[in-house]
């Protein structure tokens, strides 16, 4: 991947994408960027806000009830909603690359590809740690 960082959206394009509508070809580029640079795991996130944030307000203003019933049921439902955007991130990230035009797996492949000096040190410490040589016969 490279070092410089492709074309983005504008606020409106990037709104529609964050409630999964696919981008123009030229954006390509942008959103394999966007599902495999360092901080992916929080742009995924602040997708999650604006996609949960909208349903939290209309939540919170039309159930009936006291304001503490209100928050609660609200925050329940954030939770629930960002349990389920943390346990599908993988595959999302991987959805919206697809979506883009890239093949099946090249978001995974980007991502472990910059890191596969870590990840090569991190087998290399496991296997220092965990696998013993055995002795001779």
């Amino acid at each position: 991947m490279t070092t410089s960082t492709p074309r983005r959206p504008g606020p409106l394009r990037w709104l529609l994408y964050a409630f999964g509508a696919g981008l123009p070809a030229e954006y390509k580029d942008w959103v394999l960027h966007d599902v495999t640079v360092r901080t992916w795991q929080l742009r995924h996130l602040a997708r999650t806000c604006v996609q949960l944030a909208p349903i939290a307000v209309l939540l919170f203003v039309f159930i009936p009830g006291p304001v503490w019933v209100r928050v609660l049921a609200v925050l329940s439902g954030l939770i629930l909603g960002f349990f389920y955007s943390v346990a599908y991130m993988y595959e999302t990230a991987e959805h919206r690359a697809v979506k883009a035009g890239w093949p099946l797996g090249t978001a995974a492949g980007t991502r472990d590809a910059d890191k596969a000096d870590e990840i090569e040190a991190e087998k290399e410490r496991y296997n220092q740690r965990w696998r013993t040589q055995l002795p001779p016969s």
